[in-house]
């Protein structure tokens, strides 16, 4: 049968077991938002991640993730000058006033698109990118890759973010994609943080980044404003404490000003809510099963390895503990053999379920035990396994 202890925790495990005072969830109010432990992989906060919404600039990171793979593969080089066309000097909003004819540096253009948000800037990016030379093919190419990455919520009608219908991004993959970036692209990831870039002397106010994060000392170094009347003000965004680091997106806000109040609240709020907390030292005993016919009558249960979780940090922030077996443990017991779970459920947190194993050898137990133990049976007094114990 299925038993389960919170009474055989030791006292470092029972430390855990605080009250279950529930943990003040993050009201936002962004029509939607992901937030994302990056260091544990944990999901701190989710409102309509999954909602396909208009991303407006945001959507640059994927034409920036194609780019950074064709940097890394060969196939566009940093100092490799590429024409600007007519369509690339259509576009208005946010440019780098890049003129038809004139050819551009790819890492001006890369810096330009991170820094300045230079809608010509993807496109000329995009043009040399795409599998035809257009935009839609880019397009196309983006939308493939993103599936490719998980991103099952994305597609794409352009390189830029200029409003389309059909251009759409969900915060969880926008999310995923902020991750990848910064994991996958070490090298290149620290030109999100860069507060300035001038590309042109006869456009010097034309110089600073959008992100309301950097500079204001909470570890932020990245990634991608974006608005259009359509999608509202939003914000992909990450901040690095320590060795923790949190990613997530937001959009729906109704100014730049609740933007970057929402962004650094929960900037603050995801670091001083939850923090990373050794649960067990690997092969400590925190538990015991019942042993049946054993020259024991318990077994002490440990995890293999060291284990850390990201956890709320208060006190009464409602954490719980239990181990789950089938038992009583068959004699003999194997040193090793998997034998329970440690199932730990923070209020608010998805759970966490961690393997425990036989920290020792039990023996079966000798000929007289075994018959004593099968006159206890049929007195009643000892419960024998359950069919399919563990």
């Amino acid at each position: 049968m299925i038993r389960r202890y919170r009474n055989f925790l030791t006292a470092g495990m029972a430390a855990l077991m605080l009250s279950t005072a529930p943990l003040a969830a993050f009201d936002t109010s962004a029509e939607a938002a992901f937030v994302l432990d990056g260091t544990t992989g944990t999901v701190l906060l989710s409102k309509n991640a999954d909602t396909a919404l208009p991303p407006a600039s945001m959507s640059k990171l994927m034409t920036l993730y194609i780019a950074f793979e064709a940097v890394r593969d060969g196939r566009l080089q940093l100092d490799e000058k590429l024409p600007v066309s007519a369509h690339a000097n259509s576009f208005g909003g946010s440019t780098l006033f890049l003129r038809e004819g004139e050819r551009v540096e790819v890492e001006d253009l890369l810096r330009g698109i991170i820094v300045l948000s230079g809608n010509d800037a993807c496109v000329v990016i995009a043009e040399a990118l795409s599998p035809d030379g257009s935009e839609a093919g880019f397009a196309r190419l983006m939308t493939q890759r993103a599936q490719q990455l998980g991103m099952s919520n994305s597609t794409f009608k352009n390189a830029s973010g200029w409003p389309a219908e059909g251009h759409e991004m969900s915060m969880r993959d926008l999310t995923l994609l902020a991750q990848r970036l910064i994991n996958d692209f070490p090298d290149f990831y620290p030109m999100f943080a860069e507060e300035e870039f001038l590309f042109d002397e006869a456009e010097s106010q034309n110089r600073y980044n959008r992100n309301p994060l950097l500079g204001l000392g909470i570890g932020a170094d990245g990634l991608k404003t974006g608005h259009t009347q359509e999608a509202g003000y939003g914000l992909v965004g990450s901040a690095k404490q320590g060795d923790r680091r949190v990613i997530f997106s937001i959009t729906g806000l109704d100014s730049a000003q609740a933007r970057a109040q929402e962004s650094e609240s929960i900037v603050n709020w995801a670091f001083r809510q939850f923090a990373e907390k050794t649960v067990t030292k690997a092969g400590a005993v925190i538990a015991t099963a019942d042993v049946w016919m054993g020259a024991s009558d318990t077994v002490g249960l440990a995890a293999k390895d060291d284990v850390t979780l990201l956890l709320p940090n208060m006190p009464g922030s409602g954490v719980t503990a239990e181990v789950v077996y089938t038992g009583p443990i068959k004699a003999p017991v194997v040193e090793g053999r998997q034998l329970a779970e440690l199932i730990i459920s923070p209020q608010g947190l998805p759970e966490h379920r961690i393997p425990l194993y036989a920290a020792s050898g039990v023996p079966a137990s000798g000929f007289v035990d075994r018959i004593m133990n099968v006159s206890q049976v049929l007195m009643g007094r000892l419960r024998a396994p359950a069919d399919g114990a563990m």
